[in-house]
């Protein structure tokens, strides 16, 4: 089992692909098939085929196959793993830049009840 770490490495490095992340956004309205996936896009179906499978190496999509149709579905946990990390950045930076703010809004040297 990979851990947290590498499991980000490979989530971030499947959604830094425009094709991949065009995948993703038409599996978060559900479930469909290798040709329906494949059919807006301008590549061969191996090529899309090729991108699943970076995206279920990553854990974000999940398929299988029935008869001759496989069916593509979006593992939620694995970009909700992503998003709480993408979270905790924000607090931070957001956290530092309220402090850059409140730096910038008194300089050192000056106080708010000094008078000239």
């Amino acid at each position: 089992m990979l851990n947290h770490e590498e499991s980000l490495d490979l989530l971030f490095r499947a959604l830094g692909d425009r094709t991949r992340r065009a995948l993703v956004q038409r599996l978060v309205r559900g479930p469909a098939s290798v040709s329906e996936l494949a059919e807006p896009l301008t590549m061969s179906l191996a090529a899309v085929v090729q991108h699943l499978q970076v995206l279920e190496t990553a854990g974000i999509v999940r398929s299988e196959k029935v008869g001759r149709v496989r069916t593509c579905r979006i593992e939620p946990a694995v970009l909700r793993a992503g998003e709480q990390w993408l979270g905790r950045q924000r607090t931070t930076w957001e956290s530092r830049l309220d402090r850059l703010g409140d730096f910038l809004a008194d300089p050192p040297g000056t106080s708010e009840g000094s008078t000239s």
